[in-house]
């Protein structure tokens, strides 16, 4: 009997050791399956794979931001069939003219011989960026450019703290050159001889911004200073310029600039806006309302 009870476990362990090694095998797999998901590199750009005739996008975040901000706009650009580049760039440490170089060096290099047309997207910073980039290079593709937010005339925020050692600590080179005065590089650009878009917004999250800023703004930019000589389009929505880039209704608007070289009037929010309005301020030039007065057009 105790050769029977012997026998019954050794006949066990076979099974007991089976059963640990089928359970250290599935945690081996999936420890090695999460590795992988991380170590492995992924798409350049969320979304569907880009096709090889779709037209490009490169897309430029704002002062102080990183790609990151962009990356849910990108996301709508992909999945809306335009083969995407989210460019990354040190805003706070080069100066102007040295990030113009890094995104020349930057265009060269992914999109500047392609026969496909080449569209820019971009926000605050970006779009001077594109501006002075512009100036000094045209490539043979050059689409269509959509700013979200531009300081085209500068912003009157730069002319009333950049005096202060924490916001130039803060900001970094790039900002000094962003006031208002006829000899900042947004009014020593010129006006555009390229097809823009711009959207604008007219909340603001940060009350004491506003109050420095004269006419409707977002918290960092008027929606005066916004505009620029040339431009095709432009629309005015309730959003605040740190936010602007998420909205959906804005990305809507962006594809169709890039696809038909106009805003539609009928990619509206119907959604209330619970966030800080700008207070009232001298009347401005008279704008035309769209469908919906949310998103007002202005003639450029």
């Amino acid at each position: 009997m105790d050769q029977n009870r012997h026998k019954n476990r050794r006949d066990d362990r076979p099974f007991d050791t089976a059963r640990t090694v089928s359970t250290r095998t599935v945690v081996a797999f999936a420890v090695i399956s999460c590795t992988l998901l991380v170590a492995l590199p992924r798409p350049a750009h969320p979304g569907k794979e880009p096709v090889l005739s779709a037209p490009q996008v490169i897309v430029l975040h704002g002062l102080g931001r990183s790609s990151t901000t962009m990356w849910l706009l990108s996301h709508r650009l992909t999945k809306s069939g335009f083969d995407v580049r989210n460019i990354d760039y040190p805003s706070t440490k080069l100066s102007i003219p040295d990030l113009v170089r890094g995104l020349a060096t930057e265009v060269d290099a992914c999109c500047g011989q392609s026969e496909r047309p080449l569209h820019f997207v971009t926000h605050s910073l970006g779009g001077i960026l594109v501006r002075a980039y512009l100036a000094e290079h045209r490539p043979e593709n050059l689409g269509r450019v959509v700013m979200l937010s531009p300081p085209n005339r500068g912003t009157e925020l730069v002319d009333r703290v950049v005096s202060h050692p924490l916001f130039r600590w803060a900001t970094g080179p790039t900002v000094q050159d962003l006031g208002t005065a006829t000899t900042s590089l947004p009014n020593r650009l010129g006006p555009a001889d390229f097809e823009l878009g711009v959207i604008t917004g007219n909340r603001s999250l940060n009350p004491i911004a506003s109050w420095l800023i004269s006419g409707t703004d977002d918290g960092v930019v008027s929606v005066s200073s916004a505009r620029l000589k040339g431009m095709a389009d432009f629309l005015v929505v309730p959003k605040t310029h740190t936010f602007i880039m998420n909205s959906s209704d804005v990305a809507r608007e962006v594809i169709h600039f890039l696809n038909h070289g106009a805003f539609s009037s009928t990619t509206v929010s119907r959604r209330p806006t619970r966030l800080y309005r700008t207070p009232a301020k001298p009347p401005e030039p008279v704008i035309q309302e769209t469908q919906d007065a949310s998103i007002k057009r202005e003639p450029t």
